[in-house]
This record gives structure tokens, C-alpha cells and sequence, in this order.
């Protein structure tokens, strides 16, 4: 500190100045300044020497606390163990009071459990919304049922196969296709059918209601003469599976629905298909027409009509050739019939093009439903089927339309060949007749 007060003094002198320094006034101020660091160093002293006592007071205060938290630990340790022996005692006394009813209860809550599960869809449910509760209750509690219990729940198994014979009447909340809920009159078949007038209703037991089934099996005339007054037994078409039949109808895909799974090329097929189909029949229809046209032409083979392939093949030779015109009469024939032959055979070849095409477009919609399949794996993994259900559908979809396309288009090639080969047959038996016959008058004239 004194080195700094001189250097302090002298950077205040200008530089290049001689001055004579007071040599008393500078003693006196490092003499000031000392004992002013050293009033200050004391009073630092006197403050950490507080601040110690202070932590060690604390520090004692804590080491106490922790002495009667520890104790009060061991007090709660001993206590929960005081109070386990207690309940061990308990158990044991209450498994020696019980004794074999003790399993006969095991046994009870084990049947409510079961009973549970085969009613939780159960079309009764809404008949008796309060016994999945009961059962609930039974089968979830850990304590011994009382007498009451136990008589409820044999009451609830005599309800249940009372109800199972019986058609009743009841009003339910019931769910229309617009999603709207009102209390509406319901006939129960026992447990298999809930019927109202709209048709047949399926229940959800996560709403404990009754929804109306979008797709309804049979006729409805039998559920409007069900439900009617009457004094005679009606027919009406049950579930035997108790609604599980009713309910697979409602995720049974519809013709529509099957065909767009099979996506764009789904589409593709059924349009190649379809116009292959048509194609086939047109040209089926066409050669029938000329079928009778042709007949029609050798019942009358004196008057040759240019409306028929005969007709136009026989006009090439005249009504009475000359015999020296008889060796190119063959060549003139085979002519005519060549020129008739591209019209007979027409779209032959298209229509065994699509028939061979409707199968590769499955085998494409096979190969890109299951890449789709392999990037639902890669993305989400195998765990959940319903998201590979879409690449599959594509996968099997597709290749049935192609099948079902190709199928009929082969069979309906091969008749349309077999039509204008007979046809062309016809054509050529009839001119080679006719030149015989034209040869043997030329020779009996010799």
C-alpha cells in the first residue's frame, strides 16, 4: 500500500516539472491510510468471527433435527411393523373362521367374472342395465360376499335364462344412422335379436344403447309383421350367434367397397374388363346376323344378294362362266374370301390382348399393395394388423379382378374365334362346291 500512495503521488507531478514534495504531508497520509486498512481489516475479522458462532449454531440446530427425525423414523418403523404382525394375525384368523368358505367365495367371484364377460355384449343389457354393475362389483371385490350378494347374483343367472326364452317389450335408447339417440319402443328376442321399426338393432355396450344396423339382414316385411298386433305366430330371421352374425354383416364390404380397395389399378381392370365384355358381345351379335344372313343365302343360291359374305364370294364367278374362265375361277374365290375374312375376324385380337392384360394389371396391384403393406411395417411396425389391412386388400383385391376379367374374356375369345372360323369354313366349302359343280357341267358338255 505504500509503494501504490507513492507511485499515486508521483504520476500526479508533471512530468518534465521539479518539484520539491512535502516529505511530512505524504509521511501523514500513508500514516492515515494505513490505519484506515487496518480499521477495516478488524471489522472483517470481528464479522466472519458472527458469522462462525452463527453457522455452528445452525449446524446444531440441524444435527437435532436430524436426531428427532431419525427417531421418529425408528418410531414408524417399529409401529408399521407392530401393525403388519397385527394384520398377518388378522389374515390368519380370518382364513381359520372361513376356512372352506374361503374357497367357495374364490370360486363365486371367479363365476361373476365369467359371467361378466359373456354378458358384456349381451342385447339383454339393455333390457337390465344395472346386473353388469352387480357382477362388476362381485367379481372385483376382495372382501367375503354377504348372503344378499350371493342371492343376487343367483337371482341374476335366473333372469338371464328366463329372459332367454322370452319376447319382450321395452323402451330403449336407440341410435339412428345419423347418429341421433332417442328412447324408442324395442322388442327383444331373448338374446338374440333387438328389433324396432326401422329394423334390426345392434347393441354397444360401451354406450349401453341400441344402434341401428346400417346393413339389415333378410326382408323387411318380416319386422314390420313381427312387430305388428296379430293374433298368429309371425316368422322372423334370429342371430344364433346372438347379434355376432348381424354385426360381421355390418364389415362385410358391398361390391363397391371391394372394388375400390383394389385402387387405381382395381379401377383399370374393371374398365378393360368390362369393355372387353362388350366388345365380345357385340361381335358375337354381328356374327349371328351374318350367320343368318349366309343361311338365308344357300337355301336361295340362284339369286346371289351382296348383303352376306356368301353372297359377295359367289357373285366374283357370274350367273354362267365360260369353261375356258373355270382355271381362274379358284384364284378369284380365294380372293373374294381373303377380302372377307378381315371383317369376320375383326377385334379378335384385341379382345385376347385384354384377356391376357386383366391378369399382369393383378399382378401389379399385387406388387404395389405390398410395398404399400412393407411401409406400413417399416413405419409403424406389426403390432396393429388394421394398419397392413389396406396394402393386403389391394394385394388380394386386384388379383381377383384380373382373374374375374380374364376368365370370361378367354372364353368369350375363343367362341368369338370359333363363329368367324366357322364362318370362313362356310365360305370356302361353299366355293369349292361350287367350282366342282362348275367343272362337272363343263366336262359333261365336252
Amino acid at each position: 500500500m505504500k509503494w501504490l500512495a507513492f507511485l499515486f503521488v508521483c504520476l500526479l507531478a508533471p512530468l518534465g516539472q521539479a518539484q520539491t514534495l512535502d516529505k511530512d504531508a505524504l509521511l501523514q497520509s500513508i500514516r492515515d491510510t494505513r490505519s484506515a486498512e487496518q480499521a477495516a481489516m478488524q471489522a472483517r475479522e470481528q464479522q466472519f468471527l458472527r458469522e462462525r458462532d452463527q453457522q455452528q449454531q445452525r449446524l446444531a440446530q440441524a444435527r437435532a433435527r436430524l436426531a428427532q427425525a431419525q427417531a421418529r423414523a425408528d418410531q414408524l418403523d417399529a409401529q408399521f411393523k407392530a401393525q403388519g404382525d397385527h394384520l398377518a394375525a388378522l389374515r390368519e384368523q380370518l382364513t381359520q373362521r372361513s376356512g372352506n368358505l374361503g374357497e367357495l367365495f374364490g370360486v363365486v367371484r371367479q363365476g361373476a367374472g365369467d359371467t361378466l364377460g359373456q354378458w358384456q355384449d349381451s342385447q339383454l343389457n339393455s333390457r337390465f342395465p344395472e346386473r353388469r354393475d352387480e357382477l362388476e362389483a362381485l367379481a372385483q371385490s376382495s372382501r367375503i360376499p354377504s348372503v344378499e350378494a350371493l342371492e343376487q347374483f343367483w337371482y341374476r343367472l335366473q333372469q338371464d335364462m328366463t329372459a332367454s326364452g322370452e319376447v319382450a317389450r321395452i323402451s330403449a335408447s336407440v341410435v339412428d344412422r345419423q347418429g341421433r339417440s332417442a328412447a324408442t319402443p324395442v322388442v327383444l328376442v331373448g338374446p338374440f335379436v333387438a328389433l324396432s321399426e326401422p329394423g334390426y338393432l345392434l347393441y354397444q355396450s360401451d354406450s349401453d344403447s341400441l344402434q341401428l344396423a346400417a346393413r339389415q339382414p333378410g326382408s323387411s316385411g318380416l319386422v314390420a309383421d313381427f312387430l305388428a298386433p296379430r293374433e298368429v305366430p309371425a316368422d322372423i330371421l334370429i342371430d344364433p350367434a346372438r347379434g355376432q352374425v348381424i354385426a360381421q354383416l355390418q364389415r362385410t364390404p358391398d361390391l363397391l367397397t371391394r372394388v375400390s380397395q383394389g385402387g387405381i389399378v382395381g379401377y383399370v381392370i374393371v374398365t378393360l374388363g368390362v369393355l372387353g365384355v362388350l366388345l365380345a358381345l357385340a361381335r358375337l351379335i354381328w356374327l349371328q346376323r351374318v350367320q343368318r344372313g349366309v343361311d338365308r343365302q344357300i337355301d336361295d343360291l340362284d339369286a346371289l344378294r351382296r348383303d352376306n359374305p356368301l353372297g359377295r364370294v359367289l357373285s366374283v364367278i357370274g350367273s354362267k362362266p365360260r369353261l375356258e374362265e373355270l382355271d381362274t375361277l379358284e384364284l378369284k374365290l380365294d380372293e373374294a374370301i381373303l377380302r372377307e375374312t378381315p371383317a369376320l375376324e375383326r377385334w379378335q385380337g384385341l379382345i385376347k390382348l385384354l384377356a391376357a392384360v386383366a391378369p399382369l394389371l393383378g399382378l401389379l396391384g399385387t406388387v404395389t399393395g405390398m410395398i404399400v403393406t412393407f411401409q406400413a411395417i417399416t413405419q409403424y411396425g406389426s403390432g396393429d394388423p388394421k394398419l397392413m389391412a389396406d396394402g393386403i386388400s389391394q394385394a388380394l383385391v386386384t388379383t381377383v379382378l384380373g382373374l374375374l376379367a380374364a376368365i370370361p374374356l378367354l372364353f368369350l375369345h375363343t367362341l368369338v374365334a370359333a363363329r368367324s372360323k366357322a364362318l370362313i369354313q362356310l365360305l370356302e366349302q361353299q366355293s369349292a362346291g361350287l367350282i366342282a359343280l362348275h367343272l362337272g357341267g363343263g366336262e359333261s358338255r365336252d
